[in-house]
């Protein structure tokens, strides 16, 4: 097993059957939308880190379409607790472009190509989500030396703190709980204090709190000893080129 497979494995799998222990909450395309998706991604994404200290989460490039954010457990939780906790962030975020339904539904990890579009699903740099807001997958596999630079040392969400943002979420948002109440576990954690200033030149943390310049973006890479490749068409303007 090579390690893209290794830290897929330890982050995600099962990812379907009566428990999950990875939840891919998908962000699709809306018509009119524009980059609504994405936007909604990042709130979601940002929300969760600070309301419920978790760590920075995983983001992919939907074959299809779209985003999926990328939640990682350390233990593995009922597909219906999972479906709830997704539920009732919907109600939290009422605006956003979530579906409960998805969770728990069989997923391919990434990267991997859909046969019916001939695409690729696609781990990415949360700082360059916004650039895909229009795309549809890959065309080419991505390397998969990229893939592994973006999972690679991902923190895992701890059992106490799901529980913790679990139980906060039905107590503000009401919903009859699926398992046995937590009673010890009734508030979440206190929000993570602001980290401690950073050298110049440095990649923040938490990037998708920040807006990450593709200067940032190559740093973090080659930390990872990856030499990035960047292949993105920018279409001419309406009407053509000069109007």
């Amino acid at each position: 097993m090579d390690r893209l497979d290794a830290e897929l494995t330890r982050l995600y799998q099962p990812l379907h059957g009566d428990a999950v222990r990875g939840i891919a909450i998908p962000f699709r395309k809306a018509a009119g939308g524009e980059a609504r998706h994405w936007d909604d991604l990042c709130a979601i994404a940002n929300a969760l880190q600070a309301d419920y200290g978790f760590p920075a989460p995983a983001v992919s490039v939907a074959a299809r379409g779209g985003y999926v954010l990328w939640l990682s457990l350390e233990e593995a939780v009922p597909v219906e607790e999972a479906r709830t906790f997704v539920r009732l962030l919907g109600r939290a975020h009422p605006d956003m472009l979530l579906a409960a339904d998805d969770v728990g539904m069989p997923v391919d990890l990434p990267p991997h190509l859909d046969a019916a579009t001939g695409t690729w699903s696609a781990f990415i740099h949360p700082g360059m989500g916004a650039s895909f807001a229009d795309e549809s997958g890959l065309d080419m596999p991505p390397p998969a030396a990229g893939q592994l630079g973006f999972v690679d040392g991902l923190e895992r969400i701890a059992p106490a703190r799901f529980q913790a943002a679990l139980a906060a979420l039905r107590a503000t948002h009401g919903a009859a709980p699926v398992t046995a109440p937590v009673t010890a576990l009734a508030a979440p954690p206190a929000p993570p204090t602001a980290p401690a200033a950073t050298q110049p030149g440095a990649i923040p943390d938490g990037l998708l709190l920040k807006d990450a310049t593709l200067e940032d973006i190559v740093r973090f890479l080659h930390a990872k000893h990856i030499e990035p490749t960047f292949r993105h068409l920018i279409p001419p303007p309406r009407g053509g080129f000069g109007e």
